[in-house]
């Protein structure tokens, strides 16, 4: 307890610091997740405290960030959709999803996993942070000019057909679900379909045309619309929050420039009375937990999300094990991976037990900490129980923030976490991989794959797919090394020095193949062609195994299949010096001893001369 408030006014001043720059960034993550800005706040609340509380980084930081931001912000259109376009009906199935992603991370911790999250290759890690840029300057461009889709009357307008398609069917779900049957009750159905009320068939235009618009596809689609629709008074507090970020920084950076354009353009606005779009009411008191997600939804409806869950659980891990590391630098001290994964994973899951988005370690607010005094687990700390504070004193007064305001802090963010290191060195990077007449690097190609992907179809899956690719691409690069260095290959070979003593008079009748290196799958396609290798008149082959360290499966079965061609040849193999680990591999699946019994299985290359001087016989 000494130790825990020995550096009290250092952690107390960084703290405090690292929750005012935390502030804004959590009402603009709530906000763009969908949930309303009380659920970026709640986030940033417990995940700050109990992260620091039970983390493995003394001066870290957490809570909502742009990456796992936008990967909620996938989860929760999803589960919004399928229930239909309703976020009070889909909130439980949501932070239910929240909730299994910390406990996920508190799994990997108690199993040790967290030193193996730095081997997620980086072009995955880059095209993946590039696109969660990209795609919150997309999604922000329709709140930054002031078109919300579900306000345009015109636009919603084009989906009143379709509406009255869902309601329709969705009374016909309800008819099977009450054991109606449509067919022998017409007037059940038609009077059902007469009580349809033109706010209901609004409503669901609205869900509709909300749901064509969202994500960056449905964004870029509608983009030519809302242009046509500019708020211009929107437009100009966006573009103002934006140039007193960028331009503050010019003049000092001991105050947060992303604070100081939140109170100086909400402060015109509210002031002048300007007539703009406030973001949603921040509920006031204590947060209180959502239990309801216990009781209202069943295992079969979460089930589909588990990956979704895993997927953000290990997106959190890189997250925060990569701002461990950039404080580590700058403490010279050295964070425990385990322990901070489990902490993490505690505060995601009381996070979402109360309502609040899922967050990680934050790279900028672990900076600002640490130069601002911070030095022990209090800071965080104190980082959170500051953001509680603000909730309960300033909640009214936040709910008037603008919401073009956040959205130009949510643009800022978008263009500063992609990353331009990974983009500049696209020119450089080695082009190791050939498409026909055109060369291109590898690591590129992957980065441009999760990029793509990731912006226009799934986050989740793009970055599954981006591993294994690259994973494929690096047992083929680590396969040809290996194959250069594995001989497998050369019909003349020079004799090995225990072999000068060799029968002359046998050697038309004995065929020696030295193995040197790894038989794995990137020199199976030569070892198969073994058996062309061999002279006519040879009877008996003799594998030289002793510098054969490794054997994979793909290298046992091509074996096998020599072996076993060579028996229909009637020609006997001899092994020389055969090692443990190929051994046992062939043991497993019995060739040994159905194919080279042990009798035929030498330590050394004296004892098989014997045999061969006693068993090979001149033919000539």
């Amino acid at each position: 307890m000494k130790n825990f408030f020995s550096n009290f006014k250092g952690d107390a001043f960084g703290g405090i610091t690292a929750g005012i720059v935390a502030l804004p960034l959590a009402l603009a993550f709530g906000v763009s997740s969908g949930l309303g800005p009380e659920a970026g706040l709640y986030g940033a609340i417990f995940i700050s405290f109990f992260a620091a509380l039970f983390g493995g980084t003394a001066t870290q930081i957490s809570g909502p960030t742009a990456p796992m931001t936008a990967v909620s912000m996938v989860i929760i259109a999803g589960i919004v959709a399928a229930n239909d376009g309703s976020v009070e009906k889909a909130l439980p199935a949501i932070l239910t999803v929240f909730l299994l992603a910390g406990l996920i991370q508190v799994g990997l911790g108690f199993l040790g996993l967290g030193k193996y999250i730095r081997y997620i290759p980086y072009p995955v890690v880059s095209g993946f942070m590039t696109a969660i840029g990209v795609i919150i300057l997309l999604t922000q461009i329709l709140p930054s000019i002031g078109y919300y889709p579900k306000e345009d009357v015109e636009f919603v307008a084009q989906f009143k057909p379709q509406a009255e398609e869902v309601i329709l069917e969705n009374i016909l779900k309800d008819e099977a679900g009450e054991g109606i049957l449509v067919l022998e009750n017409f007037k059940e159905t038609i009077t059902r379909a007469e009580q349809i009320t033109p706010e209901q068939i609004l409503n669901e235009s609205q869900t509709l045309a909300a749901k064509e618009a969202s994500g960056t596809v449905g964004a870029l689609k509608v983009l030519p619309r809302a242009l046509k629709n500019i708020n211009w008074l929107e437009l100009i507090l966006a573009l103002g929050t934006i140039f007193i970020i960028y331009g503050f920084k010019r003049i000092t950076t001991a105050i947060p420039s992303t604070l100081v354009a939140l109170i100086v353009m909400s402060g015109i606005a509210y002031g002048f009375n300007l007539g703009y779009r406030p973001i949603s009411e921040i509920p006031g008191g204590i947060p209180i937990p959502k239990l309801e997600m216990f009781t209202s939804f069943s295992l079969g409806s979460i089930t589909p999300y588990i990956f979704t869950a895993l997927t953000l659980s290990l997106l959190g891990a890189i997250d925060s094990l990569l701002t461990s590391v950039v404080a580590d630098n700058m403490t010279k001290t050295k964070h425990k991976p385990n322990k901070e994964l489990i902490g993490q994973g505690i505060g995601n899951s009381i996070a979402a037990i109360f309502g609040g988005i899922p967050g990680a370690g934050a790279t900028i607010r672990t900076v600002v900490n640490i130069n601002a005094g911070g030095k022990t687990k209090l800071s965080g700390m104190i980082a959170g129980i500051m953001l509680l504070v603000v909730m309960l004193a300033l909640g009214p007064v936040a709910s008037k923030i603008p919401a073009a305001v956040l959205a130009g802090i949510l643009i800022t963010v978008g263009i500063g976490v992609m990353d331009y290191k990974g983009l500049k060195a696209i020119p450089s990077l080695p082009r190791d991989i050939k498409f026909g007449p055109l060369k291109l690097s590898s690591e590129v190609l992957i980065m441009i794959i999760v990029l793509l992907l990731s912006t226009f179809w799934d986050l989740i899956y793009a970055v599954g797919i981006g591993l294994i690719i690259a994973s494929l691409m690096f047992m083929k690069k680590i396969g040809d090394l290996t194959a250069e260095r594995s001989d497998v290959k050369s019909l003349r070979e020079e004799a090995w020095d225990d072999e000068t003593d060799f029968p002359k008079q046998l050697k038309e009748e004995v065929f020696i193949k030295h193995l040197k290196g790894p038989l794995f799958f990137g020199s199976t396609s030569d070892f198969q062609a073994l058996t062309l290798q061999i002279p006519d008149t040879a009877k008996t082959v003799i594998l030289r195994l002793g510098r054969m360290q490794y054997m994979d499966q793909s290298g046992l079965y091509a074996m096998e299949d020599m072996l076993l061609d060579l028996k229909k040849k009637d020609i006997e193999v001899l092994f020389v010096g055969l090692l443990k680990q190929p051994r046992y591999m062939m043991e497993r699946i019995g060739i040994i001893p159905d194919f080279i019994p042990n009798e035929h299985i030498f330590k050394d290359f004296k004892t098989c001369l014997k045999w061969v001087r006693n068993n090979v016989k001149d033919t000539e």
